[in-house]
């Protein structure tokens, strides 16, 4: 994996799971009322969504989702008092999120490609719309992997909401997080496997890792000329 594509995973890996976690804990062995800690830990993600939108003069909108929830999970805790109300919050981002990703299949092109570009560089890019363009198998896959992810985000927003409204409430940020990992490593491997027998089987990089020479691209054409 290069630096830019470790990058790519492991800084929101870091800002919406990490962090928030160890502040969430920090804050409640300094006496913090849960509400309180659940809601300034919380922010951590909604902040770099902001800053991220304002550096780069552009929102996403699931950014926008993230900041939203928060905000109307802050006010209602604030006025109930009820920490669980922020825990629903954490576990309706990944109910909206795989609802985003599966909604993309509708679209000209699915999540996993779209996720592929963040990896890709230079040629890789065009390689990978030639590939889109000319190899059914290559659309199939991504468009499969996308409804592999999507369905996964759906578990962990079930198992999510079952835990904040039914586990103690200092337990659930570390169990909900233990759970995510579990479950995006569960991702994560499917995907690298899948990835692999695709490469190995078609010649052609799902993510963008161009071969040498530009080899890659020949497969493709390959597959095109056998259906002319």
């Amino acid at each position: 994996m290069t630096p830019h594509a470790r990058r790519a995973l492991l800084v929101p890996l870091t800002v919406t799971i990490a962090l928030p976690l160890a502040l969430y804990y920090v804050l409640r062995a300094q006496g913090t009322v849960q509400w309180q800690a659940l809601l300034i830990s919380g922010a951590i993600p909604a902040a770099h969504a902001v800053v991220t939108g304002v550096r780069r003069r552009h929102v996403a909108s699931f950014d926008l989702l993230v900041v939203a929830l928060l905000a109307v999970s802050a006010v209602t805790s604030l006025v109930s008092g009820d920490p669980r109300v922020l825990l629903l919050k954490d576990a309706a981002i990944p109910a909206v999120l795989g609802v985003w990703i599966g909604g993309s299949l509708f679209l000209a092109r699915p999540f996993a490609f779209h996720f592929g570009d963040h990896l890709r560089r230079g040629a890789a890019k065009e390689q990978a719309e030639e590939a889109w363009r000319e190899s059914p198998a290559y659309r199939q896959s991504l468009r499969s992997l996308t409804l592999l992810w999507a369905g996964v985000q759906m578990l962990d927003a079930a198992l999510s909401t079952v835990a904040a409204l039914t586990l103690p409430v200092d337990a659930v940020p570390v169990t909900g997080r233990i759970q995510s990992f579990a479950l995006l490593g569960l991702v994560i491997v499917i995907t690298v496997r899948r990835s692999r027998r695709f490469r190995a089987r078609h010649g052609i990089s799902l993510f963008g890792t161009a071969a040498a020479g530009g080899a890659e691209d020949v497969p493709v054409r390959q597959e095109a000329d056998g259906r002319a």
